[in-house]
């Protein structure tokens, strides 16, 4: 039987040890150990860094070879107006015992800064929790950041919790049912057994401990997942088959809202759960702290999971009891357990609930229900900002197929309540400021979103959707392959496909019919530069569409929204490739990377260009959509939607 869902039951903790033990904490000189009989954990004393974990018999699930301060840790990339980039393991100096009972332990370990430190660690006071239950296959952390008052200020460009297992152990990762496999060793990343690509986070397998692996690229990014999609994630020991799980029931405390995508899993083997991070938006997901500008922020819980099965059972039973273990804590969120006042308890929280209705009357003369819409609550801001907002907290669900939803767990504060729909395109935000306070239960009633639209659609390109996914992602060069992703929905993981672009389109560039080409085969999913001998160009695509009558007089609006961009521009052009002056023109804009990183999509982008009537003529146009920035072979404009809507008519729907 798999080891523990629930309470602990058909764990194999180990010789001599009952699973109904009490909690035990012993405290040494340098360490703090924490035991149920099922995990024993060892943490460093004052600095707070996980050195082992003990379980299923395996003396230590970390990596033992490495130094102990590169095993089980928090950290953070911090710089201010005089200190570059400083990636700190955070070290504590204090230690604390919160709670210490039969049923659970709680361990801080803290470190306080003062003017002195300035210039030399980040300006925080940091408290790292650990928490073990009894019965519970596993332990928690989380942690508090606070900036006071008068402090100087500062950049955050990343923290995260890393655990670094122990590569005799752990070859199997897991992070969703279609994204598994053996991986690599970190050996195989050394000089000798591989070949540096792009950049450093690519490499090409040529003489792997593994020769099954020869010839495939490994890229800690083609792991990444949206924050919504990161709940359990892990990695399997198939000889003494055990699992190893980061699980978070909830996205509250991480920046970007439900599509901002993270590191998860890698080769180490490692695991993250990362909180703040740049990737895939740039600076604009970098938190900035002003001089003199008080905050504090709960990080976690985040639970860590470990389980067994006997050598006869099929390993993936693991990843299944893992998610069966999810499905327990996201019932239980928020916790009630945690001791610091910093994490309310479900008692000191709010409920919002509604339903979010679509009004498009060029699409029906009913409001048509959010099916699936994303709703959530995140600090005041105008629509849309949800997506860079970092500094609070947020809190999303997804409405059912009557645009009803409900969020609850909600921490106390103010908030609008925001929304976007899938097939439809544009951010909602509901205009009134809504206040939790503990135990309130707001309810909305119905909501109306009106999305952007002028006239009748003409035609359009893609699915509205904030991603790319959609478009043509070509077979990779046979020489760089992942095996996960071949045959895979997630075809735009695999490594190298902004190169493809040049090989598909050698001497001219993309050019689309309305009526006869398909997007989801011949729209390149990257406007992406093409390379010419050694030296890289912009690319212009061309959207081929018949009118049968046109309004010289009217204004006919092009909506273009763009799924991600990496220091890119469009500039719009119709009718006259060579004009000097383009339509319109978004100007530089972007630092997500997707394109390098294999994502989908990044920061969404909506445009709302008129063109007058008197730019078309009634029969044959061409739309050009020019991306003039060259510098790089990442520089690039992933789309999501384009559509061209005519005048105004009386005879909507």
């Amino acid at each position: 039987m798999c080891g523990c869902c629930g309470n602990g039951g058909g764990v194999e903790p180990g010789p001599d040890a009952p699973t109904d033990q009490a909690v035990q904490l012993q405290i040494l000189d340098r360490y703090v150990v924490l035991d149920n009989g099922i995990a024993r954990v060892t943490i460093s004393k004052p600095g707070g860094i996980v050195t082992g974990i003990a379980y299923n018999g395996i003396d230590n699930l970390l990596e033992s070879r490495n130094p102990e301060d590169n095993r089980g840790y928090w950290d953070l990339v911090w710089n201010d107006a005089n200190t570059p980039g400083t990636f700190d393991t955070i070290k504590a100096t204090t230690f604390q015992v919160i709670m210490s009972n039969d049923d659970q332990v709680e361990v801080s370990f803290s470190r306080q800064w003062d003017p002195s430190l300035k210039g030399k660690l980040v300006p925080l006071n940091i408290d790292k929790r650990f928490i073990m239950l009894r019965g519970s296959s596993g332990f928690y952390t989380y942690a508090i950041y606070e900036h006071m008052k008068d402090w100087p200020g500062f950049s955050m460009g990343e923290t995260r919790i890393t655990f670094k297992l122990n590569k005799q152990w752990f070859h199997y990762m897991a992070i969703a049912d279609d994204r598994q496999r053996f991986m690599p060793l970190p050996d195989d990343r050394m000089p000798g057994r591989c070949q540096k690509l792009a950049y450093p986070e690519a490499v090409l397998l040529t003489n792997p401990v593994e020769p099954s692996l020869k010839g495939e690229v490994d890229d800690k990014y083609q792991y990444s997942c949206d924050n919504k999609d990161i709940l359990v994630h892990g990695w399997i020991c198939t000889d003494q088959p055990t699992g190893f799980w980061q699980i978070t029931p909830s996205y509250e405390y991480r920046s970007g809202g439900p599509v901002k995508q993270n590191l998860t899993s890698h080769v180490g083997p490692t695991s993250l759960s990362v909180f703040y991070s740049g990737h895939y938006a740039g600076d604009a997901l970098v938190p900035k702290f002003d001089d003199n500008e008080p905050w504090k922020r709960v990080f976690g819980p985040v639970f860590i999971y470990c389980n067994s099965c006997p050598k006869d059972v099929d390993f993936h039973s693991l990843w299944e009891d893992a998610k069966k273990q999810l499905v327990v804590k996201t019932q239980n969120w928020p916790y009630s357990f945690p001791a610091s006042e910093d994490f309310p308890k479900p008692n000191q929280r709010g409920k919002v609930s509604g339903r979010l209705l679509v009004r498009d009357r060029y699409v029906s003369d009913d409001h048509i229900p959010a099916n699936g819409a994303y709703v959530g609550l995140a600090p005041p801001g105008p629509p849309g900002s949800w997506q860079t907002e970092i500094k609070g907290y947020q809190f999303w669900t997804t409405a059912d197929e009557n645009g009803s939803f409900s969020i609850e767990g909600i921490r106390e504060g103010d908030y609008n309540l925001y929304s976007y729909v899938p097939g439809v395109i544009g951010d909602y935000r509901c205009d009134a400021v809504i206040t939790i306070t503990a135990g309130c239960d707001a309810q909305m009633g119905d909501l109306v979103y009106e999305p952007p639209r002028d006239g009748p659609t003409l035609w359009e390109i893609g699915f509205p959707d904030r991603t790319a996914a959609e478009f043509y992602a070509p077979d990779p060069n046979p020489n760089y392959v992942n095996q996960l992703y071949v045959n895979h929905p997630d075809r735009f993981r695999q490594y190298g496909l902004w190169e493809r672009y040049t090989e598909l389109h050698p001497n001219d560039d993309l050019i689309f019919t309305i009526g006869e080409s398909d997007y989801r085969k011949d729209w390149f999913f990257a406007q992406v530069p093409r390379k010419t001998e050694n030296v890289f160009v912009g690319t212009t695509w061309q959207v081929k569409f018949k009118l049968d009558e046109v309004d010289q007089k009217g204004i006919y609006k092009l909506r273009l929204a763009i799924a991600s961009a990496t220091l890119a521009e469009v500039q719009v052009r119709m009718n006259d490739r060579n004009a000097n002056r383009p339509i319109f023109t978004t100007g530089l804009i972007g630092r997500d990377n997707s394109i390098a990183r294999h994502g989908c999509h990044g920061l969404y982008w909506l445009y709302n260009v008129d063109i007058q009537g008197s730019k078309l003529v009634k029969g044959d146009n061409i739309m050009f959509l020019t991306q003039p920035r060259n510098q790089s072979p990442f520089q690039g404009i992933l789309y999501d939607y384009i559509r061209l809507e005519g005048p105004p008519t009386n005879e909507a729907i």
